[in-house]
């Protein structure tokens, strides 16, 4: 222990459990971002014994991570085990949870193959059957589409710029994560690790799109990445979604919204301004789905086999062979998509966007260029 405490400093995590955060859900203390980065430092590198890390992972799900030891978490990652690979196109960046969903469809493949053709670059990434659920993700709806997926960074930064749409991989970008995938798998529960690896942002996005159930949860993701210091994200979009994914539930739900593309334009100094230098706080607001044109329940987004029925839904609705209620969900999906990057003003005019995009053929286009990719 010794050596470990030389090479990574003073607070292992049997002391961290000790002396900070182990006491229990009401009585443990916070750490500061220096232990908790150090902390991550000593997950990622394999030191902590197996049992001191699982009691570590449940006293932090106990208490309930900060979003300052969040983002330290997200720092150690992005620094230590993520590679990114940056496209000349400025993606939004769609954060769902990796474990997946296990009974409704999976409509982001093609609500951000909408986006894409709409002009909107759209990026997902996802691991393979990820503790604790290890359910459908993006990955198996791609590989059900025939779409490769095992890309490494720079070739999914080329899909980026050349379809519009692109699949980060995360065994390929953020192997540290990866490599936990046992340890994880034993602890029964989720821990940190699966929100965070959501945050990876693998191509340096502007704009970061994710789901809550609570807007407690939006609200401490968004603080998270503003006190982040691996990364510039200068707007957030989270909507109640359905299973953890980034599928909007249907019914009275909450959008919330922080910063701005748009205010990160160079000055006339020439110098871009970060957002997080404002006071500006998260901005919440209530849509009826039906006014979109998603008129029923989440029951009736479910389905049998999520990876082969997302992937035949994907193609029929981009084909015109679908005009039923998914059909209506991938346009309310891909319009909050186009609403995220500010490239339209409104939910209402992101709709029309992307039910001009469906009518036209060019999504359908976009589809057959990615299983060409």
């Amino acid at each position: 222990m010794a050596q470990a405490t030389q090479e990574f400093g003073d607070w292992p995590l049997k002391r961290l459990m000790t002396e900070v955060v182990g006491s229990g859900h009401k009585s443990a203390d916070d750490m500061d971002r220096d232990q908790a980065r150090e902390a991550f430092q000593r997950i990622l590198a394999g030191e902590p014994d197996h049992t001191t890390l699982g009691a570590f992972w449940l006293a932090n799900r106990w208490k309930r991570n900060t979003p300052e030891e969040l983002a330290a978490y997200v720092d150690v990652m992005r620094e230590e085990s993520v590679e990114t690979a940056e496209p000349e196109a400025d993606p939004v960046d769609c954060g769902a949870n990796y474990d997946g969903k296990g009974r409704s469809a999976i409509l982001g493949v093609a609500a951000g193959l909408v986006a894409a053709a709409a002009g909107t670059p759209v990026v997902v990434h996802s691991g393979d059957r990820v503790p604790t659920q290890k359910q459908d993700a993006y990955k198996h709806v791609l590989d059900e589409l025939g779409v490769e997926t095992e890309l490494r960074p720079s070739e999914s930064a080329d899909m980026v710029d050349e379809i519009g749409f692109g699949y980060y991989y995360q065994p390929e970008f953020n192997p540290g994560i990866d490599a936990l995938f046992d340890r994880r798998d034993n602890m029964g529960v989720r821990t940190f690790v699966n929100t965070v690896e959501t945050l990876a942002n693998p191509a340096n996005a502007d704009v970061h799109l994710g789901s809550f159930y609570h807007l407690a949860f939006a609200t401490k993701m968004t603080d998270t990445l503003q006190a982040a210091q691996s990364q510039t994200v200068s707007r957030t979009l989270f909507f109640q979604g359905m299973e953890g994914y980034d599928d909007v539930r249907p019914g009275s739900t909450i959008v919330a919204e922080w910063g701005s593309v748009r205010s990160t334009d160079e000055s006339s100094s020439g110098e871009r301004s970060d957002p997080r230098d404002g006071d500006d706080e998260l901005d919440d607001f209530e849509i009826e789905t039906a006014n979109y044109g998603m008129d029923f329940e989440s029951e009736d987004l479910q389905v049998d086999d999520v990876a082969g029925d997302s992937a035949e839904i994907t193609k029929e609705v981009l084909t015109g062979e679908r005009d039923d209620q998914f059909a209506d969900a991938v346009a309310l999906n891909a319009a909050l998509r186009i609403y995220a990057r500010e490239d339209a003003d409104s939910l209402d005019e992101g709709l029309e966007i992307a039910r001009e995009v469906l009518d036209s053929g060019e999504a359908e286009a976009t589809l057959e260029a990615l299983q060409e990719f």
